[in-house]
């Protein structure tokens, strides 16, 4: 029998590694079995799970709104080329965007890990059922995210568009579900004021007529997510039943500037005193997005105003005494006090509390690419990139809307 020690060097080579693949063999499930997508998938995603299970107890205690933005490599779980639905002004990459570091972020609450979006998961659960966004184009902007979302698992079905485009009508045929967005300036009837022909930028507004264009389809959701702001920063007149009452920045001698903050709350508080007191409803969980704060630096909108930061604020660099925090502020205050009044017709309010997370998302805006021939020059520091920061409202989505109807 021969030693070990005194085979050739390259035989005892051999020798070793025959006997360290047969190891590997022996020990392994399947090793040439090679990792598919969704396997690398679920490994890259595992810290940021979408099941519940164990973790229940932990994130229904959490504060999903007090966290920060942490690295995440994963990214979008979309691309502006995957997703044929995005809009062109919020497809920002087409227009020339090139850095990409915006997509690499992830809401992280400080005390859980909120679950990553999963499309399929939230279609078996919204199964039957009509979702509706109700707001201005930041709501639209939502539901335009939500939209490429679900794409990734069912491609809809393009049932209804206006002539201006704004009102919108998705179905998934596979799981008989609506989505849709019922666009409204102000909540509250608005009209805008013509003067020798043209348009004012001027607007009458009575605080207590809704506007129909939105309570009109009102009746047939199952849930409801309601928002609106950005209309408010131009001159009002504020009118009751009996006349006007008050205004925002009209500099107007005999008329009180109530501010803005005034007459969002009016709005507001018509709007959910309405879908409290819609008989013919059906709707049982009304969701309010909080303001969606804008970042011009170095100017306004119309005065030179830009956004182009790459990367998120620090929770240092966010300032939460500012009007936007204030105008948060006001709307979960009409959202408690909507929540005590349908507590006692089983209606249920709660907020996707979104403005302290966007505070820090100076980066996540179209800025000047936005393709608007129209507004050349200008940028677009208000809506978002898709995909881009506002993705994660659908995380908080479901993870309210479970809360809410489970």
């Amino acid at each position: 029998m021969m030693i070990l020690g005194k085979l050739p060097p390259f035989f005892l080579s051999c020798l070793l590694l025959t006997i360290i693949f047969i190891v590997f063999i022996l020990c392994s499930p399947n090793p040439f079995n090679p990792i598919s997508k969704s396997d690398l998938h679920q490994t890259l995603a595992l810290p940021n799970s979408t099941s519940h299970g164990d973790d229940d107890d932990e994130i229904l205690k959490c504060d999903l709104f007090m966290g920060e933005w942490v690295p995440d490599l994963q990214g979008s779980l979309y691309t502006n080329w995957s997703c044929s639905t995005i809009p062109t002004s919020k497809n920002c990459f087409h227009h020339g965007r090139k850095d990409t570091e915006f997509l690499k972020w992830r809401w992280k609450p400080h005390q859980c890990q909120l679950p990553r979006f999963d499309p399929k998961t939230f279609l078996e659960f919204v199964q039957g059922k009509k979702l509706g966004f109700i707001g201005d184009s930041v709501a639209r902007n939502h539901m335009d995210s939500l939209l490429c979302l679900l794409s990734m698992i069912e491609t809809p079905v393009d049932h209804y568009k206006d002539s201006e485009d704004r009102q919108r009508v998705w179905y998934f045929p596979g799981h008989d579900f609506t989505l849709m967005i019922l666009w409204t300036k102000f909540l509250v009837d608005g009209e805008e004021r013509v003067i020798n022909g043209s348009s004012s930028g001027i607007f009458d507004l009575h605080l207590h007529k809704i506007d129909k264009k939105w309570t009109t389809d009102l009746p047939v959701l199952d849930y409801i997510i309601i928002s609106d702001a950005h209309w408010f920063f131009r001159t009002i007149y504020l009118h009751n039943d009996t006349g006007v009452v008050g205004c925002v920045y009209c500099d107007h001698p005999n008329v009180t500037d109530f501010g803005v903050g005034f007459a969002l709350r009016m709005a507001f508080r018509s709007a959910l005193n309405h879908i409290n007191r819609c008989r013919e409803c059906k709707a049982r969980v009304t969701l309010v997005r909080t303001f969606s704060p804008a970042h011009f630096e170095n100017g306004a909108w119309d005065t030179g105003g830009r956004c182009n930061r790459t990367s998120p604020f620090s929770e240092r660099e966010i300032k939460l005494t500012s009007n936007e925090w204030e105008l948060r502020s006001l709307q979960m205050e009409e959202i408690e006090k909507a929540n005590i009044e349908g507590n006692k017709k089983g209606t249920k309010f709660a907020a996707l509390d979104v403005t302290r997370a966007m505070l820090m998302r100076p980066d996540g805006h179209p800025g000047e690419f936005w393709g608007n021939k129209w507004m050349d020059g200008y940028n677009d520091c208000v809506h978002w990139c898709l995909p881009g920061p506002i993705d994660a409202w659908n995380d908080f989505l479901f993870e309210v809307l479970r809360r809410k109807v489970t």
